[in-house]
């Protein structure tokens, strides 16, 4: 790492030609037009605009490139220098200070516009607390029109227009024989006027702009690529921070061998799209890929998964090796073995969305944790076909449920991810241990109290094994749903005993709104639910064409007594189906429930 301090012009010059470019993974400049226009007050006054940050090329460490906005035409050049901080300013200060041509920026409501930059020479000269406002931008035909009508007011389509208004155009700052022009246009317009004020502007502002020097840390070719990740999210405090994809992106883009074997780079952001457009489908999880590139399964889930399964790979051969999917584990993820992994992770993730279905979770919405899907990925890459045999695929659903109902993946993750690889795979063996997850796992029989929304995975567990279990709707009451009807049928969770009537009878609102109250139904079912389940339950059965003491078979389905719907007698069945959803969640975790039943 070194310190320098290069001079502004020296940047632009390298801007323009090629040499001083970006890594692939910085995201497009955006600045507004005022905050350019603040820029350029500070450069104007001498005053420090903050350090920049950049990376000399030629060292391990390959990113594609491309030039800053504006340079386009210099994407041709092998650069030098990437930079790494300060793109914003630098993109601004070259586009508005060195090209012979407008600004394309966006106004404070985000409309895109163009715009030329100018110093206002009167009032520049002035008090330094006047030079924001001194600086000004105007439209691309430079004509600034004003009142409803947009009539032209200022007009600085020509030099002579620009002379009379006594507005500099900046964009000439760095060129000496253009300025000695327009000084000489300038003050011949009115030499006793315009001698005195261009030599104090001369020396308050294009000097300070001419001699402006810029802080820079320059970071050798030799820094690692996880080193220039991190330096890199430390310093964009004022940007949204870059994910691991994006940053392997243009890690991948920049691979020479493979380059060099395929006449092409390697384009990151196409393979993924590939692999989730493989990934959706009606019944899946995983949702349709119209929906959004990361609905339900992310680039980060997958590149963890993909980690994971080649640490293992890895330990293997090297018992001291460890399993991680941790962020450095991916920036440092070689590409010839993501390219190797990636067609067996895809399908791991395939199956697993075919095993969510078998548990009725097949929307994004209905998901408890979408990191769980990770280690369970891994060991299916690992595993394979093994994991359909009966006994591990019976382990691996006891230990999903743990995962979902213990509430074991709402905080950090990557440690249990490990652990969880490591000791499921072991566990194709019914005499080891069983893993963490499944043994620390606890449901308090209470914690049914405060289920009351999608928020908790627990919540979402238990309308799902609901389903599982045989709950058949109360329109559609044919068969019990299914991943299929669960669609087709615009299944949710609805109320059993409306709230408002339990409000009017004293009921607590955590009662009410407990998941012990509520239920899966189809949109058509919940159109019926009306009043007390007394006055609703014969509506329904009418409805459907069920006799009703049949109508009573398919509540029951969904672990209710209809004798205590027919009384309303919630308290007796708040008291009922607690107990029997309490037996539901021990029966999915293997173990009993804590202050709970069997």
């Amino acid at each position: 790492m070194a310190l320098d301090n290069p001079m502004l012009r020296t940047l632009l010059e390298r801007i323009h030609s090629g040499e001083l470019q970006l890594p692939d993974f910085q995201r497009e400049w955006k600045w507004d037009d005022q905050r350019i226009r603040e820029l350029i007050a500070t450069v104007t006054l001498n005053y420090p605009l903050g350090v920049v940050m950049t990376l000399d090329t030629g060292g391990a460490t390959r990113f594609r490139t491309r030039p800053l906005t504006g340079a386009e035409m210099a994407g041709h050049v092998e650069p030098g220098v990437l930079l790494l901080d300060g793109q914003q300013r630098l993109t601004s200060l070259y586009q508005s200070l060195f090209l012979d041509r407008p600004v394309r920026t966006v106004d404070s409501r985000g409309n895109e516009m163009e715009r030329w930059y100018y110093v206002d020479i009167v009032k520049s000269v002035g008090s330094p607390t006047d030079r924001d406002d001194a600086i000004v931008s105007v439209p691309a035909d430079k004509v600034v029109r004003t009142g409803h009508g947009r009539r032209p007011g200022l007009d600085l389509s020509d030099v002579a227009a620009e002379c009379t208004a006594a507005y500099f155009p900046l964009h000439i700052v760095f060129d000496i024989n253009q300025v000695h022009s327009w000084q000489r246009a300038f003050t011949e317009a009115d030499p006793g006027r315009n001698w005195p004020i261009w030599s104090e502007f001369e020396r308050q502002v294009i000097q300070h702009v001419r001699s402006y020097a810029v802080p820079m840390i320059r970071l050798g070719a030799e820094t690692s690529t996880d080193a220039v990740c991190s330096v890199f999210e430390r310093v964009n405090t004022g940007g949204v921070p870059l994910n691991v994809f994006e940053l392997l992106t243009a890690t991948y883009s920049g691979d020479r061998e493979y380059e060099t074997q395929h006449g092409d780079y390697y384009r990151l952001p196409e393979v993924w799209s590939d692999i989730k457009k493989g990934l959706a489908t009606a019944r899946h999880v995983f949702g349709n890929v119209d929906a959004g590139i990361e609905n339900g399964l992310t680039s980060s889930d997958f590149l963890q998964a993909v980690a994971l399964v080649r640490t293992w790979k890895i330990k293997q051969h090297r018992p001291t090796a460890p399993v991680s999917c941790k962020r450095r584990d991916l920036l440092t993820l070689p590409l010839h073995d993501f390219d190797q992994l990636a067609p067996a992770v895809r399908d791991a993730f395939a199956w697993v969305g075919e095993f969510l279905a078998e548990q009725c979770i097949v929307t994004p919405a209905d998901l408890p944790y979408r990191s769980q899907l990770i280690p369970l990925a891994a060991v299916r890459a690992i595993l394979a076909e093994r994991t359909d045999e009966p006994e591990m695929r019976a382990r691996l659903t006891r230990w999903y449920w743990c995962g979902v109902l213990g509430e074991m993946y709402g905080g950090s993750t990557e440690s249990r991810f490990t652990r969880d690889v490591e000791q499921l795979i072991a566990w194709q063996d019914a005499q080891t241990t069983v893993p963490d997850t499944i043994s620390e796992a606890i449901f308090v029989a209470d914690r049914m109290d405060t289920l009351s929304t999608r928020n908790s995975a627990a919540y979402k567990g238990i309308i799902a094994l609901l389903i599982k279990q045989g709950a058949t709707d109360w329109y559609f009451a044919t068969d019990p749903l299914t991943e299929a009807t669960l669609v087709q049928y615009a299944v949710d969770i609805r109320q059993i005993f409306p709230k408002q009537w339990l409000a009017r009878r004293g009921v607590p609102n955590w009662q009410a709104t407990s998941i012990v109250n509520k239920t899966p139904l189809s949109d058509r079912a919940n159109k019926s639910l009306v009043g007390p389940p007394s006055r609703y339950l014969p509506v329904l059965a009418s409805e459907c064409g069920t006799r009703n003491e049949w109508f009573d078979d398919v509540v029951a389905t969904h672990l209710i007594d209809p004798t205590l719907l027919h009384a309303d007698d919630f308290d007796e069945f708040y008291r009922d189906r607690k107990a029997q959803l309490l037996k539901l969640v021990a029966e999915a975790m293997g173990k009993s429930t804590f202050g709970g039943t069997k």
